[in-house]
């Protein structure tokens, strides 16, 4: 959705509903994914350039030899795969529970079952599972024991965790065992803790500025160490606001671990706060682990702008649709 003047925002922003906001974060989480699934993974910006002549406009079809290939457009990659039994857990289970998402999340992605690229969290956490089920009774496993991992996994999937418990004071509490069952890293722990705040101050309707400052605040109370790493990144994205996103996602990194892919979304939100479809265009374009920034980005403008600044035909496009809105609304309900 495009804005022609400050006013308009304005306006806009006030009419929606703390629903829109909350169907927004999830329904753009999943289609930020899903905008990159044919993009995704390809650092090469003269090979992205061959491959699309006519430009990257969403939704593009995996390539033959791409991670995705096999998928067609409005599949999600894998990082959406897992958002979605994440989503369909708390919309089954009415919370989180740890056992009831890895259960799920293990079978789901098992070998012989799941037939689409897995990251290294997913791999770790597979493998992690295993030795554990080898030897002791599968029941007794918590977990909590995932991968040494601290790339965009949990990211691409905290959107509904978010919606589920915004205003709840175990918010940040849940955020941890979500992350620590496919990513048992202090590290990512702490950006996720950042992620969902941010997400929760946006629902609140803060302005983007705002919504980073405070969620700034709240992670260092939290997580006073790695809360001073994390606001070097915001503070490093806020001074390239002047620059484009490409540019400035080369400078930061293109590459999945968080402290290069997380300062490059969040310059993309900077850059782009009130027009979602801009904003994802833009990440997309840049290359890299797309897929990861467009899902954090896209669940942040989701957020921020409520679920119909989201393209409607880009909804429609996701295969998932009906189940992302059944467990949405089951959610919400």
């Amino acid at each position: 959705m495009r804005y022609n003047s400050t006013a308009m925002i304005e306006l806009a922003l006030k009419s929606l509903t703390l629903d829109d906001r909350l169907r927004g974060a999830v329904w753009g989480q999943f289609v930020g994914d899903a905008a990159a699934l044919g993009t995704h993974w390809i650092y090469d910006l003269a090979e992205l350039r061959q491959l699309y002549p006519g430009g990257i406009n969403g939704f593009e079809a995996p390539k033959e030899g791409h991670y995705h290939f096999g998928k067609k457009p409005g599949d999600q990659t894998h990082y959406g795969d897992g958002a979605l039994v994440l989503l369909e857990s708390l919309a089954k289970e009415g919370r989180f529970d740890a056992k009831a998402f890895g259960t799920s999340f293990v079978e789901t992605f098992r070998p012989g079952v799941y037939s689409g690229y897995i990251d290294q969290a997913t791999c770790g956490t597979l493998e992690n599972f295993q030795a554990f089920a080898e030897s002791n009774p599968v029941d007794t496993y918590d977990f909590q024991q995932g991968a040494d991992d601290d790339q965009l996994a949990a990211a691409s999937r905290l959107a509904a965790l978010t919606v589920r418990y915004w205003d709840d004071p175990n918010l940040l509490l849940v955020v941890e065992q979500a992350t620590r069952v496919c990513q048992n890293k202090d590290l990512t722990v702490a950006y996720m803790k950042f992620n969902a705040l941010l997400l929760s101050e946006l629902l609140q309707r803060c302005d983007v500025h705002t919504a980073i400052r405070r969620a700034e605040e709240r992670t260092l109370a939290v997580e006073p160490q790695l809360g001073q790493e994390i606001r070097r990144k915001t503070r490093a994205a806020l001074e390239e606001t002047l620059n484009e996103v490409t540019e400035v996602t080369l400078m930061f990194g293109q590459a999945c671990p968080l402290p290069k892919s997380f300062p490059s979304s969040i310059h993309a939100l900077l850059k782009h706060p009130e027009d979602f479809e801009s904003a994802i265009l833009a990440t997309l374009r840049a290359g890299g682990d797309s897929a990861g920034r467009a899902s954090m980005l896209g669940a942040w403008l989701g957020a921020h702008l409520g679920i119909a600044a989201i393209p409607k035909a880009w909804r429609a496009k996701l295969s998932g649709a009906d189940r992302i809105s059944t467990a949405v609304e089951k959610i919400l309900a």
